[in-house]
């Protein structure tokens, strides 16, 4: 299946500490691929991989479930993990695929950065989704939610529904578990957002047990924060969130 141009995974290797970053559902690694090249350049290890079922059409996505979403992202960890201090990053559902890795691996994630994490969604035609997706294959796409004129997200134009059945249920799972998330938490919400409710936020700061948690709130984006005017604060409290939550393992290992 060919892929969309500008939808290509990306890596970088760098130092000792490794970010993964996570993109959404219908989305691309091209949404956070400043935010990958930024924290290359900053001498770290990048890993932005292209979800399976994404980059392509909405019909494979449709395709597939959020375990294979999973199970990609899952793989990048556990390689990174061998050699690496690693922070997992995402947003939206990636976001999502970053708490599950952080309760199911809690001690090959280091940390976590989260932009406008999908847990729950507050429209009511969810409802009705284990039917409707049996009548009708898709529904308008939720792409390019940004208030910044000019930026552009590549991702699909239509909501695929099978796969988007799948994700309420990995959404499901991950709030069901967030008291096993201990690590270090970076969340950046945007103040308005037309994808995902402030409440997503929310349940995710009430459910996690970690003791090291910073919330930002973006004045001046939609939910595509890392394309948006934000970009540049988001891309900065990232990386100073990673070198902080990794020194302490940093310094670790030079004394062992």
């Amino acid at each position: 299946m060919p892929i969309l141009p500008g939808a290509e995974s990306f890596q970088a290797d760098g130092g000792d500490v490794a970010v993964l970053l996570l993109h959404g559902f219908t989305g691309t690694p091209q949404s956070l691929r400043d935010w990958a090249e930024h924290h290359a350049a900053a001498g770290l290890t990048v890993r932005l991989p292209r979800l399976p079922g994404h980059g392509t059409t909405w019909q494979e996505c449709n395709r597939t479930r959020w375990q294979d979403w999973y199970s990609c992202a899952e793989r990048e960890l556990l390689a990174l993990a061998r050699d690496h201090t690693v922070v997992v990053a995402g947003m939206s559902n990636g976001g999502a695929l970053a708490l599950r890795l952080a309760q199911e691996h809690p001690d090959e994630v280091a940390g976590l950065v989260l932009v406008n994490p999908a847990v729950l969604l507050e429209d009511p035609r969810l409802v009705a989704l284990p039917v409707l997706r049996h009548l009708v294959p898709s529904l308008p796409g939720i792409a390019d939610d940004i208030r910044k004129e000019g930026r552009h997200e590549l991702a699909y134009d239509r909501t695929p529904l099978h796969a988007l059945w799948s994700m309420t249920h990995l959404w499901r799972a991950v709030r069901g578990d967030l008291s096993r998330v201990t690590q270090p938490i970076l969340l950046l919400r945007s103040a308005v957002d037309h994808v995902v409710p402030a409440s997503s936020s929310a349940a995710v700061l009430a459910g996690v047990t970690s003791r090291d948690v910073r919330e930002v709130v973006l004045p001046d984006s939609y939910h595509v924060a890392t394309l948006d005017h934000d970009a540049p604060r988001v891309l900065e409290a990232s990386l100073e969130h990673v070198r902080r939550v990794t020194a302490g393992a940093a310094r670790d290992e030079v004394t062992a």
